[in-house]
């Protein structure tokens, strides 16, 4: 179905006959100057009044009313509205959050043949997992020393991962904090249906900036029915090579298992220790057994703009229109000396 978003333009249409026929013209008081172009068209009369309707005349004023016509259309806004798309009506209202703290540069996860950061890692596992969360709303949260909403939660699955796959590392700050993520989750999913608020907190360290604690953070959230998932990623042990030979690290020390454990056991969530890629991946496979939860219908309407059609006509037109001139033809197809 196509529409006019401003259908009162239409009203418009004879104002240059109105014009035309209002108009009274002044008698001049020394010899008119000849002016070409379209003066030309609207003023060949002869004695008597009656026009000279030559070809070369009716094609100029076919062209004039032509190019009118279709700049008034154009700015009518012609829409096209496509059918009623129903979105779905089961799924969850999931709020992904993802650490992008100054220690998601560490390398110690493998993506293919080579050592990559953490971040890395997670941009590839869970932007898999956006993909194929038909049915849900996403919304994604990124955090450092600030916690920021990155994306509202929407069914638009591939702007999520988008902006996912843009985020960078210390965007947000060097520190990391849990708590404020966690309000910043509350926030948004409060007003959503019960049993359709999910949160899946992601970071590899403990919380050491923000205004609240994890804990109050996770008492906040269980009290409006949030459900959080928490993952600490990260490896347990990296090697490096030293002048006295090679010297095993623990990447991961900072990891707050004990607070991450808190805030699932407290909100009815689990738990979960991502130490690869390939754990972060089973990790996210049993996310997806999450069950969905009834919600109400929403409708959708694709819309498109059609007013560059129109006023490609009037171009057109208008570009005939000054050919015309150009070529020095009179309306009775003479040439101009």
């Amino acid at each position: 179905m196509v529409t006019l978003l401003w259908p009162w333009l239409l009203a418009l249409i004879p104002l240059p006959w109105l014009y035309r026929w209002w108009r009274t013209p002044d008698e001049p008081d020394t010899a008119a100057l000849y002016a070409p172009g379209y003066a030309s068209d609207v003023e060949n009369l002869d004695s008597k009044g009656a026009r000279d309707w030559s070809p070369l005349l009716l094609l100029k004023l076919v062209l004039l009313n032509l190019l009118w016509l279709s700049l008034l259309l154009a700015l009518t806004r012609p829409t096209w509205i496509g059918d009623a798309i129903a979105l779905p009506t089961t799924g969850r209202d999931l709020m992904i959050t993802v650490d992008i703290s100054g220690s998601m540069d560490t390398r110690d996860m493998q993506v293919g043949n080579q050592m990559t950061d953490r971040l890395t890692a997670v941009k590839v596992v869970v932007g898999d997992f956006v993909q194929r969360r038909t049915g849900d709303r996403l919304g994604l949260i990124l955090f450092g020393t600030q916690a920021y909403l990155q994306t509202p939660l929407t069914f638009d699955r591939t702007t999520v991962n988008t902006l996912l796959q843009e985020a960078l590392i210390g965007f947000a700050g060097k520190g990391t904090a849990i708590g404020d993520a966690i309000g910043v989750g509350v926030k948004r999913l409060r007003e959503r249906p019960d049993g359709s608020r999910v949160m899946i907190l992601l970071t590899d360290g403990a919380n050491n900036s923000g205004e609240i604690n994890p804990a109050q953070a996770a008492e906040l959230a269980a009290a409006n029915g949030l459900k959080i998932y928490t993952v600490g990623i990260g490896a347990d042990e990296i090697q490096q090579r030293t002048l006295f030979g090679v010297r095993r690290l623990n990447p991961s020390a900072d990891l707050d298992e004990a607070a991450l454990r808190e805030i699932a056991q407290k909100t009815g969530g689990r738990y979960f220790r991502a130490r690869n890629p390939e754990e972060l991946a089973h990790i996210y496979t049993e996310l997806d057994r999450l069950e969905p939860v009834e919600q109400e219908a929403e409708i959708f309407r694709p819309r498109k703009s059609l007013f560059h059609w129109p006023l490609a006509v009037s171009l057109v037109s208008s570009l005939l229109l000054a050919l015309l001139s150009i070529s020095g033809l009179n309306p009775m197809g003479a040439r101009r000396a």
